[in-house]
C-alpha cells in the first residue's frame, strides 16, 4: 500500500500521455520518466494509477529516453556497490550478469559462465529472483553447489574481494525494484522493471555490463540506448539475444553478441548455425543435475562448451579494458 506519510504523485498527465495505445501514446521525456519512476520506486503512486501506467507501458513499449529515465531513477534508489579493492582483481572491472528468467526446456549455464569468469580473477556480481515456479533460477544451481547467496551488498562485496561468486537476489540488492517486479504477479504480466534490472549497472565504477533480449523490437530500442543516450562513464556492455533469457551464449547455437563502447558497436560474435556436433551438456535441466554437471566442467572433467568458452574470452578482454582506461 502506499505510504500516506509522502507526498502523493500526481499520475494522470503522464498516464494521458502513454497510455492512448500503441499507435495514439506519447513518451516521456527523459527527465519526466525519471520524476515518474522515482515516484513509482518511492510508492507514491496510488495503486490504481501504478496498474495504469504498466500495462499502458507494457502496451506502447519503452523509448530510449524513458528507458534512460527510468534507469536514471532505478540506479538512485539503492547505494552504488563499490568495486572490490583486492589487488588480485586490478587487472579487471566487475562484470554484471543478470539473471531473471531461468530455464524451462534446458539447462541454465548462466552460472557456469559466472563460475568460469571468477576463476580467470575477474570480480562478477550476479543478481536476479531466486524462485520461479516454471524455471530453474539461477539461484537455485548456486545453493545445489553449496554456493550461498550474499544477503546485502556489502557481503556480495566481499565475496567479490575474495575471489568468490556472488550471486545476490534483486530483493537485497534493490528492494524498491523487486517491489515492481513483484507487480507481475498480481498484473499477470511484465512490466518495464523487468528491462531495467537487465540493464542497470550496480557499481559506482565503470563495469561490463552482460545485457539480453528475447523480442526483436528490444534489439533495436536497446541497441540505440546503449549507441546513444546511455552515460558513457558507466562502462561497456554485451547486448545479445537470451538463451531462454538467460545471457549466456547457447552452446548448441551461439548467438551474435555486440559491444557497445563509448558510443562505438563491434560485433564480436557472429550468429552461428546450430553445431553439427552436439557438446556434452547435462543429461536434465533441474538445479541438482545443473550443478553436478557444472562441477564437472569446473573441475575439468568435461570441457567447456565452446560458445561459452568464447563469451569468457571476451568478457575476460572487454573487462580488462575498461580497467586500463580506468
Amino acid at each position: 500500500m502506499q505510504n500516506e506519510q509522502t507526498s502523493t504523485f500526481a499520475a494522470a498527465p503522464f498516464i494521458k500521455e502513454i497510455g492512448r495505445g500503441k499507435d495514439g501514446a506519447r513518451s516521456l521525456s527523459r527527465d519526466d520518466a525519471r520524476l515518474m519512476y522515482e515516484a513509482m520506486l518511492d510508492g507514491r503512486v496510488s495503486d490504481l494509477e501504478l496498474g495504469g501506467i504498466l500495462l499502458a507501458m507494457r502496451i506502447k513499449g519503452e523509448s530510449v529516453d524513458e528507458v534512460g529515465g527510468f534507469l536514471d531513477a532505478a540506479e538512485a534508489s539503492f547505494p552504488a556497490l563499490a568495486a572490490p579493492p583486492s589487488a588480485q582483481f586490478s587487472d579487471y572491472a566487475p562484470v554484471v550478469l543478470p539473471s531473471y528468467n531461468g530455464s524451462r526446456k534446458m539447462a541454465n549455464l548462466a552460472p557456469l559462465l559466472c563460475m568460469l569468469l571468477v576463476q580467470r580473477g575477474v570480480p562478477v556480481l550476479m543478481h536476479g529472483v531466486t524462485h520461479d515456479p516454471q524455471r530453474v533460477t539461477s539461484a537455485e544451481i548456486f545453493s545445489a553447489l553449496g554456493i550461498s547467496h550474499a544477503a546485502s551488498a556489502g557481503e556480495a562485496q566481499a565475496l567479490m574481494a575474495a575471489g568468490k561468486p556472488a550471486f545476490i537476489p534483486i530483493r537485497a540488492l534493490a528492494p524498491k525494484m523487486a517491489r515492481l517486479l513483484d507487480m507481475r504477479r498480481i498484473l499477470g504480466v511484465r512490466n518495464s522493471t523487468h528491462t531495467l534490472v537487465k540493464i542497470m549497472q550496480p557499481f559506482a565504477e565503470p563495469a561490463l555490463r552482460l545485457v539480453s533480449y528475447t523480442h526483436p523490437e528490444y534489439l533495436e530500442m536497446l541497441s540505440d540506448y546503449f549507441g546513444n543516450a546511455a552515460p558513457h562513464a558507466r562502462g561497456d556492455a554485451f547486448l545479445m539475444r537470451g538463451t531462454e533469457g538467460e545471457t549466456v551464449a547457447n552452446a548448441h547455437r551461439a548467438q551474435r553478441i555486440d559491444w557497445f563502447s563509448r558510443g562505438a558497436r563491434t560485433v564480436l560474435v557472429e550468429k552461428q548455425s546450430v553445431a553439427q556436433d552436439l557438446p556434452d551438456l547435462p543429461e536434465g535441466r533441474d538445479a541438482e543435475t545443473t550443478a553436478a554437471w557444472i562441477a564437472s566442467v569446473l573441475e575439468g572433467r568435461r570441457p567447456v562448451p565452446e560458445a561459452i568458452a568464447e563469451q569468457v574470452e571476451h568478457c575476460v578482454r572487454v573487462s580488462a579494458d575498461i580497467r586500463r582506461r580506468g
